[in-house]
């Protein structure tokens, strides 16, 4: 089973790496874009047969570590 999480910054907190590409883009003639957020994909091979088992056990690793849930969101996405 594999499951696929994407975590982003939540609303509010800044993000200078978003910046940093927004104005990237805009120097190199992409000036429509207005805003930019980046995030990251992390997708887990897992052993678990069960859909929900897997998703519970996805969750807890993303609270525990793969996002800081104080200032990013997640979602788990199970393939």
């Amino acid at each position: 089973m594999k499951a696929i999480v994407h975590v982003m910054l939540k609303d509010g907190v800044l993000d200078p790496q978003g910046d940093a590409v927004r104005h990237a883009l805009g120097t190199l003639g992409f000036a429509g874009v207005q805003a930019v957020r980046q995030g990251k994909v992390i997708e887990l091979d897992l052993a678990a047969t069960d859909r929900a088992e897997a998703e519970a056990e996805v969750r807890a690793m993303c609270d525990k570590l793969l996002a800081n849930t104080v200032i990013e969101k997640y979602t788990v996405a199970i393939a």
